[in-house]
């Protein structure tokens, strides 16, 4: 490890913390009912999903960001903020007591959810900015 790297170190560990305390407090706001679908978690990870294209935008096609910023909260706010982890127990626990049809649509919707949720971030983000969204072969 060198020494430039303690900084990033310092700043992902720091946002990661924050994240995960977001995190618990939106678990306490809207709390997981067993057998019904853990509204909270996919509110999370749709939400980080959504930050992280408005964030990718920003930091690649609208600001010259400080070399910090994507650390803090590219990885350690919005790594510690997301919970796909969870998400993977709360699946295996809704099938596990039967409600199959819920946990086949829990599992199938979260991940739609969350690329679906990047690209509304990333299409808002360039939108508000003035950049085009037109792909390169658009000419």
């Amino acid at each position: 490890m060198k020494k430039d790297d303690l900084p990033v170190l310092g700043v992902i560990a720091v946002g990661g913390g924050i994240g995960a305390l977001a995190r618990y407090a939106i678990g306490v706001w809207i709390p997981h009912k067993p057998g019904h679908v853990p509204w909270s978690t996919l509110l999370i990870n749709s939400l980080g999903c959504f930050l992280i294209g408005i964030l990718m935008v920003l930091i690649t096609e609208v600001w010259a960001a400080h070399r910090l910023l994507r650390p803090f909260l590219g990885i350690g706010f919005l790594g510690g903020f997301t919970t796909f982890s969870t998400f993977t127990v709360e699946v295996r626990g809704l099938f596990e007591s039967g409600v199959h049809l819920t946990a086949f649509l829990y599992f199938v919707g979260t991940p739609i959810a969350a690329v679906s949720a990047v690209l509304l971030g990333v299409l808002c983000t360039r939108t508000a900015s003035g950049i085009s969204t037109r792909g390169a072969g658009d000419a």
